[in-house]
């Protein structure tokens, strides 16, 4: 008999930078790659994505030891990684590209994202409704790879407030 050492978990919250360098912090992370998931477009790029028009979300995707960190752990990250009432944008970066959602990889993810979504509601931290989506995962393509490590690479303190508009340039 094996035993699976590691799962993947992906998420949707907005500019994926941010996003990745707040879950490259978490003790039992393995991994992270940023990418785009959730479209209709084959192999796309960022330019592609950034237009809008293929349908995918900036996401991340989280290779991670259970034996270390929960899934739920990284539900409860996700959650307060970005604010999930705002529909097709987070900060100042508007786009169904900006979306927040979680991937989910089986019917146990999906049972955990949809108790942990109630278990939120129930408490009215938001005065907003809640638009996350919980969706099956689907394709997962990989950005350049520029927007790997972003913040890392260029010495920038992660501030998700930051505008990926705005770091682009960087």
């Amino acid at each position: 008999m094996t035993f699976e050492r590691t799962r993947k978990a992906t998420f949707a919250a907005g500019c994926f930078w941010g996003v990745e360098a707040k879950f490259r912090s978490v003790e039992g992370v393995i991994e992270t790659a940023v990418g785009f998931m959730g479209g209709q477009f084959v192999n796309p790029t960022y330019e592609d994505v950034y237009t809008d028009r293929t349908g995918h979300a900036e996401v991340v995707t989280i290779d991670y030891d259970p034996g270390q960190v929960s899934y739920k752990s990284l539900l409860d990250i996700f959650w307060q990684a970005h604010d999930p009432t705002l529909l097709n944008r987070q900060g100042p970066d508007v786009g169904t590209r900006y979306r927040s959602a979680v991937f989910y990889h089986d019917h146990e993810q999906e049972a955990m994202a949809r108790a942990s979504l109630e278990r939120l509601k129930r408490t009215r931290t938001y005065t907003q409704p809640i638009v996350t989506q919980i969706v099956p995962a689907s394709t997962f393509y990989r950005a350049e790879d520029y927007h790997q490590q972003y913040f890392e690479k260029r010495g920038v303190a992660p501030n998700l407030a930051v505008s990926c508009a705005d770091l682009y340039e960087m």
